[in-house]
């Protein structure tokens, strides 16, 4: 093989080279875990539970779905969010302990939903379980829900921004667009996010906050 081509043959390797390493470099910053409080801002996620338990298919909880227990929205979670995207999830940690289960059964009344909204999303804060927690029930604690939505004695037929407007006005200290809806595909509430920042002061959502593009949304009653 003359010089010339050697070389050629030389360069293109290290180019092929290059290539795939930097390939497989990014490849295991994909797979790394997220960085824990590298977010914008929380969402605190409040679930409907008559709606939830009457959707077809998955595992009912008698806790959150059994009959007399009148639940209306209770604590899906406290998610870090970006700005523009979903914030970091799954960032490590281990359990949480039982004194923490006790202390949140009232806000997420199933201490598997409590371990997993740790694992899940409160490892990505940047706050020891105990923190997280106590900011989750501050967060939860902060917004009031008016009680036609929250304990409904009859069926609803709402528009998202009829239960937006409703929660905003419940919440004057809150900007309007700090209220989100979510809905599931029959078109029943799924869940209502309202948005705060990283010291649990309202703030508006940001596009990440989602929304439901239904014209209306079924409210069932308590029961």
């Amino acid at each position: 093989m003359k010089t010339s081509a050697v070389h050629r043959f030389v360069v293109l390797l290290l180019c092929v080279l290059t290539v795939a390493g930097t390939a497989l470099a990014q490849s295991r910053r994909a797979r790394s875990p997220d960085a824990p409080g590298d977010f914008s801002y929380y969402m605190l996620v409040l679930s409907y539970a008559p709606d939830f338990c009457a959707e077809p298919g998955g595992t009912k909880d008698n806790r959150e779905c059994g009959s007399g227990r009148r639940l209306g929205f209770i604590v899906h979670g406290l998610w870090p969010q970006g700005d523009t995207s979903r914030g970091p999830e799954n960032c490590g940690g281990s359990p949480v302990s039982q004194a923490i289960i006790q202390a949140t059964l009232s806000y997420i009344p199933i201490p598997s939903l409590i371990q997993h909204e740790w694992t899940t999303h409160g490892t990505c804060s940047g706050l020891s379980a105990a923190e997280f927690f106590a900011a989750l029930r501050k967060a939860r604690n902060s917004v009031n829900l008016p009680p036609d939505l929250n304990q409904p004695s009859q069926q609803l037929q709402l528009s998202p921004a009829q239960v937006e407007a409703k929660l905003a006005a419940a919440n004057p200290n809150f900007p309007a667009a700090a209220f989100r809806t979510s809905c599931y595909r029959d078109g029943e509430l799924q869940e209502v996010r309202i948005c705060v920042n990283k010291d649990l002061s309202p703030r508006t959502c940001g596009s990440s906050a989602g929304e439901c593009r239904a014209p209306t949304v079924t409210i069932l009653p308590v029961r």
